[in-house]
């Protein structure tokens, strides 16, 4: 199984790079210079040159409060681009699947949003990865849309990392109580994404396995309450921890609004494709050892 994954950087990228072998996959990134999703006109001769089985679109433009000043470049690369991505695929005639957010969700509902929810996203970043969701369904009748939320790794930068480095230099911490979610490892998702590929490249005429679906860490938790398990956590380790005192949104401003519930049911994706991801608090412990691991041996060098 040889997966093109569209991006280089990224948490759920560099997680599908780790994470191929263990799958008996083959994972190969193309990014930029190569491939640019801000510049359509050369995504399709990238992905043909680079050939395989499937596609993974694990790029995106992920900067939420910048969005709001450069919707245009958001649209781009989360709509457009993901668009071109996904009729790539059709012309390779290879299954694409594309990640894309819970904040296409308002985040008034009083329960899990389900694939089948109307959407309303808040701001630019919303609804530029709405238009990625629209053009990927538009231009790939071979398609599969994770929506996932609140992503975290040892990779790049997450709430994760900021939480532990901002423990080493402070006692206490504001962390916003009032928006609750499910924490997701990506390399939990890169575990999911490789399911589903045997899924989609074993029994390619089963038309149930395309569609929309919905993909985060088992179990819900407040921002909050996430900074409070990784604390514990590392503390437990050796690590950075400090005091959470949960604030309100309205305490802590932003330039894009955040969605105060964006919980996701998962039921789908395990009725149709038997993946279910780790509870968050299991997946969490393994990535906060990693990290603390590795400041140690940056000091110790």
């Amino acid at each position: 199984m040889r997966i093109i994954i569209v991006g280089k950087e990224g948490q759920v990228a560099r997680a599908l790079a780790e994470r191929a072998r263990a799958h008996g996959a083959q994972a190969v990134l193309v990014g930029r210079p190569k491939l640019d999703l801000a510049d359509p006109s050369g995504i399709e001769d990238a992905l043909i040159e680079t050939g395989g089985d499937l596609i993974v679109n694990a790029a995106a433009y992920t900067a939420v409060d910048q969005a709001e000043t450069d919707p245009e470049l958001a649209e781009a690369i989360n709509g457009i681009g993901a668009g071109v991505v996904a009729g790539a695929a059709t012309a390779m005639n290879v299954p694409v699947i594309h990640l894309s957010t819970d904040y296409v969700f308002d985040g008034t509902a009083d329960r899990p949003y389900r694939e089948d929810d109307p959407v309303s996203p808040l701001g630019a970043y919303g609804t530029s990865k709405l238009l990625g969701e629209e053009a990927v369904a538009a231009e790939a009748e071979d398609h599969v849309i994770l929506r996932t939320a609140w992503v975290y790794s040892p990779f790049g930068k997450n709430f994760v990392k900021t939480m532990l480095r901002l423990a080493a230099d402070r006692e206490e911490l504001g962390v916003v109580g009032d928006q609750h979610g499910s924490p997701t490892s990506a390399l939990d998702i890169a575990d999911g994404i490789f399911a589903i590929s045997r899924n989609l490249l074993e029994r390619r005429e089963d038309r149930t396995l395309r569609g929309l679906f919905h993909m985060t860490g088992t179990g819900f938790a407040s921002w909050a309450e996430f900074a409070t398990e990784i604390f514990a956590l590392s503390a437990r380790l050796g690590g950075p921890s400090a005091k959470v005192r949960p604030i309100a949104t309205a305490d802590y401003p932003t330039p894009a609004k955040r969605p105060a519930n964006s919980r996701l049911d998962c039921s789908k994706l395990k009725d149709v494709h038997g993946v279910v991801l780790p509870l968050w608090r299991s997946s969490l412990e393994p990535c906060v050892k990693r990290l603390i691991e590795e400041a140690r041996k940056e000091v110790a060098r």
